[in-house]
């Protein structure tokens, strides 16, 4: 029976088909074909952002972040270069190089310089507006305004600079932006960094700056401000630069026009052989205005006033029937402590309330001795150090103002060595810092630093990283790292490209320490060395 229903079951199952192993051959080879062309796709759109058709849809998928708002002082690193200078680097470059070094500077901008490969180029001078026109959705920035400007100092050079704006701004910008004001870059207030380079076809070149600030401006002669907003959205399919070759060359001509009809006997300052004469000053001049920020006020910390033990008035006082204490006057709370410690001198003693003569008479009585003083006014100013004139910090300038908001001031200084106690630390250690907060505490950093930017009373430096730092592979880590050092007044900053060695003896202290969402650690000390 076990045999007949074994074979029963045999006849009835379905005869096995061979494996189509060429089917499966073919659907492995398409299936590689696709993420390979996946991964090629993927690196052409993301890392290619400066492409129309990659921004697009980096746009959709919300990859594209706008673009941000800079400060001074927190700045991409880079480096100023004039007229002449510029010209030099672009005119060298063969059309290849050209292009490829466009495409990277507008993929800088696209992502904020996050990813900036050596310096950021700026632009600094003077410069003639020859032609402004109001921006339009054929452009890549599709509200504000453009000028069309040459250089005053090197006529070799054309510069298109942006100014992005909200549309309430453009009448009072195509008021202010006329033909022939002159516009002044200096790297203290102005960061216009280079976003494209063309070469022209006479042999000059033409650049396209973006002011990374995006600032207010006004007019030296003229009334009102009008402030610059970053752009939202970019249309790359319009294609570089902002001025084609038509409207360029009317502007030019128009211009032209206008300077014969202001200046018809002005002749060339350029001779032959000799070093060109520089131009004198204009008359009116658009400028940056920032409003200056207010000057947080720093609290005071009041320590407790010592306790005083009753005097007991003598026996043969009027008082003395009553049996208690003379009780010790409260300091008046019309005035803040603080107030009266920084701006008054220290009251002079208080003799004791007039007494009955004692039943002994006294030849030569003793000096009255002062009573104990328990007004926490007179504590504040007993207990504050005696600080020479020379380093002695004025009443407006407190010694623990930040440095982000000194602003030059004075503050007490020190020989080296010679700084209040407090914890030393490196570069390294500035993110945990970060993340703990100061908390109150004397912080000092050492180490070695390259100035990349300085003003006259401030300067921007970055941690210095060698050999030893690459192979432990903290050279990227300390590249996120941005000390601005604030110099009192009378110091000299140190040069741009120079390295600052600070040790134990001779350190910086730490005011503050900020962290940017993009892990970029701004570190705000001050120059506490004589």
């Amino acid at each position: 029976m076990a045999r007949d229903y074994i074979r029963y079951e045999d006849a009835y199952r379905r005869p096995r088909r061979k494996s189509n192993l060429f089917g499966w051959s073919v659907t492995i080879l398409l299936l590689t074909g696709f993420a390979f062309a996946a991964w090629l796709g993927s690196f052409y759109i993301f890392w290619q952002p400066e492409r129309p058709e990659s921004y697009r849809i980096l746009k959709k998928l919300h990859k594209i972040e706008p673009s941000k708002r800079f400060e001074l002082t927190a700045a991409p690193a880079g480096e100023f270069l004039t007229a002449k200078q510029l010209y030099d680097r672009y005119i060298a470059m063969s059309p290849t190089e050209l292009a490829k070094t466009n495409a990277e500077l507008v993929r800088n901008y696209i992502r904020n310089f996050q990813q900036v490969r050596g310096l950021v180029p700026y632009i600094v001078g003077r410069f003639d507006i020859m032609e402004a026109r109001e921006l339009t959705a054929n452009d890549v920035f599709t509200s504000g305004m453009v000028t069309l400007t040459n250089a005053v100092d090197y006529g070799e050079l054309v510069m298109e600079h942006v100014y992005p704006s909200d549309p309430q701004a453009l009448p009072l910008m195509k008021q202010t932006l006329a033909t022939g004001l002159e516009i002044k870059l200096e790297r203290t207030h102005d960061l216009s960094a280079i976003i494209h380079a063309e070469r022209l076809s006479d042999g000059r070149v033409m650049i396209t700056a973006m002011p990374l600030l995006y600032g207010r401006y006004t007019v030296t002669r003229g009334s009102g401000t009008f402030s610059l907003e970053p752009p939202l959205d970019l249309n790359l399919a319009a294609g570089w630069p902002l001025y084609k070759d038509s409207a360029r060359i009317a502007a030019e001509k128009q211009y032209t026009e206008y300077r014969d009809r202001v200046s018809p006997n002005r002749q060339s300052t350029t001779v032959a052989g000799l070093v060109p004469t520089p131009a004198p000053p204009a008359a009116n001049e658009l400028i940056r205005v920032e409003p200056a920020a207010p000057i947080e006020p720093v609290a005071v910390a009041t320590p407790p006033p010592a306790p005083v033990k009753p005097t007991a008035t003598p026996k043969g006082g009027k008082l003395a029937k009553n049996k208690k204490p003379t009780p010790t006057p409260s300091p008046s709370p019309s005035r803040p402590p603080a107030m009266v410690a920084q701006n008054s001198p220290v009251p002079p003693p208080v003799a004791p309330p007039p007494v009955s003569p004692p039943p002994a008479p006294v030849k030569s009585p003793p000096a009255p001795t002062p009573l104990p003083v328990t007004s926490p006014t007179v504590a504040i100013a007993a207990t504050s150090p005696v600080v020479s004139p020379a380093t002695s910090a004025s009443p407006s300038a407190p010694d623990n103002l930040l440095a982000s908001t000194a602003g030059g001031g004075t503050w007490k200084t020190y020989p080296p060595g010679k700084m209040p106690v407090g914890r030393l630390i490196t570069p390294s250690d500035l993110k945990d810092l970060a993340d703990r907060g100061i908390g109150g505490e004397r912080v000092y950093l050492r180490g070695q630093f390259i100035v990349n930017f300085t003003e006259p009373n401030r300067a921007v430096l970055r941690p210095k990283t060698g050999l030893t730092d690459a192979v432990l592979k903290l050279a990227r880590a300390n590249q996120s790292i941005r000390v601005i050092v604030e110099f009192p007044a009378g110091y000299t900053p140190p040069a741009r490209g120079t390295t600052v060695t600070r040790d134990e003896a001779r350190p910086y202290e730490i005011t503050e320490v900020r962290k940017d969402s993009d892990g970029q650690l701004n570190v705000f000390v001050r120059e506490i060395m004589q």
